[in-house]
C-alpha cells in the first residue's frame, strides 16, 4: 500500500507536502480561493487516476496557464504546453497526431477558458472539430476574461458587469453546445463541479472515445463575479436545479440525453448572490421563462433523438 512517505513531496514554506499522482495541481498554485477551476482539476486528476490514463495538456493564455504559477514552484504534474490565445486546438492537433502517429498512449487535453474558446479561439476549435482531431477539449465557462481582469467575454450573461459592459451586458450569452455539437462531433456535454458523479461519467465516457470531445463546465470566479468563495459550488447548483445551466449529452451531433431535471429552484437566486448583476438589471420573469423553455426544448430534442442506453 502506498503510504505518504512513499509520495513524491514538494517543498512549500520550508515543509515537505505529500503529493499524491492524481493531484494535477500542487501547492504554490496561484488560482483565487473559491476558482471552479480547481475543483475542475481535482475532479479531473482524480478521475484520470482512476481510469489509469495518462494525459498531456495545452492551455491557452487564461487563468489557467498562469495557475502554475513562478518557478520552481508548479502546480501542474503533468506535461503542459502553453499556446497563444487563439490556437490552443492547432496546438493540440500536433500534439495528438504525433502520439498517433508515434503508436503512444494518453489523452490529449485541451483546456481553455470561455475567452479562448467562445470568442478569441473560435475559428481553430471549429476547425478541429470539423476534421474531427482526436483530442479533448475542455472548457471552463467563468464568464469573463478573468486572467486580463475581467472584460466581457460572449459567455457573459446578460445584465453582468465587467471592466467593458460597467452598466451590464445587453447581448445574451452564446450558447456555445448547438455550435459545437453542429459539427457533428462524437460527444459534447456540459459538467457541474456541484455534481460529481455526472463529471465522472461525463470525462469517463470521453475518455472512451476516439475524434473531438467537447466538454464545457461551468466555473465560478468570485473575483470577477462578485460573489463569496464558500458559495462557488452551491452557485453551480442553484443553476443547474434552476436551468440556468442545464445538464445535458449530444452524441455525433444527433442523439441527445438530458441529465438532471429542473426542482423549482428560483434562477433569481442565482443572479442575488452576486454583486456583478445591479438590482434591476435582470428581468427575472423573462428569466424564469427562458430557463423552462430550454429545458423544454432539450426534452423534446431527447424524446425524438434519444441517446442509446449504452452510450
Amino acid at each position: 500500500m502506498t503510504t505518504a512517505t512513499d509520495l513524491p513531496k514538494i517543498a512549500t514554506k520550508g515543509m515537505d507536502i505529500a503529493l499524491s499522482e492524481e493531484c494535477i495541481m500542487r501547492p504554490g498554485n496561484t488560482n483565487c480561493g473559491g476558482c471552479g477551476m480547481s475543483v475542475m482539476h481535482t475532479f479531473i486528476g482524480r478521475i484520470l487516476a482512476k481510469a489509469g490514463e495518462k494525459a498531456m495538456f495545452t492551455i491557452p493564455a487564461c487563468c489557467g496557464i498562469v495557475t502554475a504559477g513562478g518557478y520552481p514552484t508548479s502546480s501542474y504534474n503533468r506535461p503542459v504546453l502553453g499556446s497563444t490565445f487563439g490556437g490552443s486546438p492547432a496546438f493540440a492537433t500536433g500534439m495528438a497526431v504525433v502520439r498517433d502517429l508515434n503508436g503512444e498512449d494518453g489523452q490529449v487535453i485541451n483546456i481553455a477558458g470561455d475567452g479562448g474558446t467562445y470568442d478569441i479561439g473560435m475559428a481553430t476549435i471549429s476547425a478541429a472539430a470539423e476534421r474531427n482531431e482526436n483530442f479533448i477539449y475542455i472548457c471552463y465557462d467563468n464568464e469573463i476574461y478573468g486572467n486580463t481582469g475581467g472584460q466581457r467575454s460572449s459567455a457573459t450573461p446578460v445584465g453582468a458587469k465587467t471592466t467593458t459592459s460597467p452598466f451590464g451586458k445587453v447581448a445574451a450569452k452564446k450558447d456555445i453546445i448547438p455550435i459545437m455539437a453542429a459539427h457533428r462531433i462524437p460527444y459534447a456535454a456540459t459538467l457541474s463541479v456541484a455534481h460529481p458523479e455526472d463529471f465522472e461519467r461525463k470525462l469517463m465516457t470521453a475518455l472512451r472515445m476516439k475524434g473531438f470531445r467537447f466538454l464545457l463546465v461551468h466555473s465560478p470566479c468570485p473575483t470577477g463575479w462578485k460573489s463569496e468563495p464558500s458559495q462557488s459550488v452551491n452557485l453551480v447548483r442553484i443553476a443547474v436545479n434552476s436551468g440556468l445551466f442545464p445538464l445535458y449529452e449530444v452524441f455525433d451531433g444527433k442523439r441527445y440525453r438530458v441529465n438532471y431535471k429542473l426542482d423549482g429552484t428560483d434562477p433569481a437566486d442565482y443572479y442575488k448572490a452576486q454583486a456583478r448583476f445591479s438590482e434591476g438589471a435582470v428581468n427575472f420573469d423573462l428569466v424564469r421563462a427562458e430557463c423552462k423553455e430550454t429545458f423544454e426544448r432539450l426534452t423534446q430534442l431527447t424524446n425524438m433523438w434519444p441517446a442509446a442506453d449504452d452510450e
